[in-house]
Parts: structure tokens; sequence; C-alpha cells
């Protein structure tokens, strides 16, 4: 599946893409890909936003830091969730995958590779460290729900991996 169309009007995309995921602050909002929409109709900017995951914690505080980002733009913001289509690990950018690797957690693989490497059968997950694929899944999970914990064979760092969503 590939990012749905969206709706962003170019003069409000520079204000979204300064908005940084809690989580992960060196992916934006816009690099997640959980923004669906962002029009201004009558002087008020309506920016509809999908959860990685149904409950995810950091919906609330991406809703309030869009809020205060146009409030320092002078710029009222009403914010919208939207549960469908669902997101998937798909919409996150090639810059946003990047600066997953280059922060230290894995990039999500497709879907089929996913289960294998949670499962433990394949060494297809790339240790963020050193590059190398002789790595083992310690836990399903790691310092998020939306992670699991790696560990590499070859420089023995742990490290996470984002689970493939679809």
């Amino acid at each position: 599946m590939t990012l749905t169309t969206q709706n962003i009007e170019p003069h409000l995309e520079a204000i979204l893409t300064s908005v940084s995921d809690p989580e992960i602050p060196v992916l934006s909002i816009m690099d997640m890909g959980v923004v669906r929409e962002a029009i201004e109709v009558d002087g008020i900017v309506k920016v509809k936003i999908t959860p990685t995951y149904s409950g995810c914690p950091a919906m609330d505080v991406i809703g309030d830091d869009i809020v205060s980002a146009f409030a320092k733009a002078g710029k009222t913001a009403k914010i919208q969730l939207i549960l469908s289509p669902a997101w998937t690990t798909d919409w996150i950018t090639p810059r946003g995958r990047k600066a997953l690797e280059d922060y230290g957690i894995a990039a999500p693989l497709t879907s089929e590779a996913d289960k294998e490497a949670l499962l433990g059968n394949k060494k297809i997950v790339k240790c963020t460290n050193c590059g190398s694929t002789e790595t083992h899944l310690v836990s399903q999970f790691g310092s998020t729900a939306c992670k699991a914990l790696f560990k590499c064979d070859a420089c023995e760092e742990p490290f996470d991996y984002f689970k493939c969503l679809k």
C-alpha cells in the first residue's frame, strides 16, 4: 500500500514539518505520514491526523503540538482524528526511514519480511550500529509497542526495530 492522497495546503506544510513525533523526535509528523489533511477555512486550520496504531498515546501530544505550532504562527488549528484508512508503515517517507536508521531504529521491512524477522526465522533486520544482518530478536516489544528489540550478533549492540504495520 502506498501513501494515500493527502490534501495539505502548501503554506501549511512547513509548520506541520516543524512538529516532531513525540516518541521519535528526529521524525516530523509529516515524515511519519500521520497528517492526512491540512486546509485553512475561514481563518481556521483544519488538520486531520491518523494514529500509527489504535490507542496510540502520542496522538494527544501530537494534536496539542500542532495547535501550538500554528498558534506560534498566529493561526488557530482544529484537530480531527481519523481512523480510516488505517495508518501503515508504508506512509513513512524515505527521509523518515533514513532518520530512523540514523537515530538507531531499524526501519520497517515489508510485511512478509517482518513476519519472518519477528518469528526469528531469518537474519534480515540490519543493525543500525554496524550494518550487519547477523541479528536476532530479543523481545517482540521494544521501547514502545510499535517497536521490537533486536541485538546484533556482530557488534553485540541492542537496537529497536520499527515493526511493519499494515
